[in-house]
């Protein structure tokens, strides 16, 4: 009966191929033409409606986060194994061919209370295929079981009950591919923002323990390197930081893609990502290029000082889509940093 420890063996292999293949994430439809109708198709996820990814799919957290209409985000980044990412200076991480960054926009059903659920509305992904990144959002179903590719977008009406127990709407929007461009875009090319070297220095709780991100990457083997004397931004919602630290964080990660000298906002001059140091390109004192009746009738984009006389932050303050700043992506204005950027002018010297 020698050929029964052969047939056991035979059979633990199979059942190691067979569930190696179905946890396994779907390298082919990341490089595939079309995006596939479902985002279970990529196997990112080992459960899709928990949201817990698949062992080779890390989770990542940013210092300080886009604003979207108050909603929260979950994001995880994915590289091919014996690949990696390279650092670049001031940008995101250069990502090989095959990676995939996802991020889920979720709002809990009561902020009190993480236990009561959450309700899932989509998830972007940012796929780097071999002529560059390409992007693609699939929102979810009312079943929150599947989320469906949506190329054209969708309008979600969405509630939730916020830290003070007040019940908040909004009329969500998935955006279609051309807004996806609208953001993620330098030099003309679709582009990630977020996971850059600098973004990502924090700790994070990972399933294996606290670690520090970058740490953690190098350890998974998904980047390269990193320098140490990384100047990173500041949690813009932690108010024992310098306000200036807090300001320029929050209008990096929320302006600074678009107003940069590669971003699509280039020609205005109003430069705010985290390294612009020149107070005429932040926006002191700076007349507008061409804003039309986004300016409101004022003459600067910041009169120090004068917070209701800088066209910043009346362009924050507003909901009217011909004046609003950003111009998609929110339904809402940001009332807590609104209340900041106020406080940050009131206090610049003229």
């Amino acid at each position: 009966m020698a050929y029964k420890p052969m047939k056991e063996a035979i059979k633990y292999l199979f059942m190691l191929f067979v569930c190696i293949n179905v946890y396994a994430v779907d390298e082919d439809l990341i490089f595939a033409e079309a995006f596939p109708s479902k985002l279970s198709d990529f196997k990112f996820f080992k459960d899709s409606s928990a949201q817990i990814p698949h062992d080779d799919v890390i989770p990542y957290e940013l210092i300080s986060t886009l604003f979207s209409d108050y909603s929260y985000k979950q994001r995880w980044v994915y590289v091919p194994k014996d690949k990696k990412a390279e650092y670049q200076e001031n940008w995101v991480f250069d990502f090989p061919e095959g990676s995939a960054l996802i991020k889920t926009f979720y709002y809990p059903v009561d902020e009190r209370n993480p236990e009561m659920g959450k309700n899932l509305l989509e998830t972007r992904l940012l796929l780097r295929k071999e002529d560059g990144w390409e992007a693609v959002s699939y929102a979810w179903n009312e079943e929150q079981n599947e989320a469906f590719k949506k190329i054209a977008g969708k309008t979600i009406n969405v509630s939730w009950t916020d830290f003070m127990g007040e019940v908040r709407d909004v009329r969500y929007r998935v955006p279609n591919v051309n807004q996806c461009k609208e953001c993620h875009a330098a030099d003309d090319k679709i582009t990630p923002i977020g996971p850059k070297a600098r973004n990502i220095n924090k700790e994070y709780d990972f399933n294996e323990g606290e670690f520090n991100q970058l740490v953690y990457w190098m350890n998974r083997d998904i980047i390269d390197d990193y320098p140490l004397d990384l100047i990173s931004p500041v949690d813009w919602t932690d108010e024992t930081q310098n306000i200036n630290d807090r300001v320029r964080s929050y209008l990096d990660v929320n302006c600074g893609h678009c107003h940069s000298p590669t971003g699509n906002a280039n020609s205005t001059g109003l430069y705010l990502h985290l390294n612009e140091t020149r107070d005429i390109h932040l926006g002191v004192n700076k007349k507008p290029v061409a804003t039309g009746r986004g300016s409101g009738g004022m003459k600067y984009s910041i009169v120090p000082g004068k917070p209701e006389e800088s066209i910043l932050l009346h362009r924050m303050v507003s909901l009217d889509p011909g004046v609003m700043m950003p111009e998609s992506g929110r339904a809402l204005s940001h009332t807590e940093a609104v209340d900041m950027v106020r406080s940050w002018i009131l206090l610049m010297k003229e």
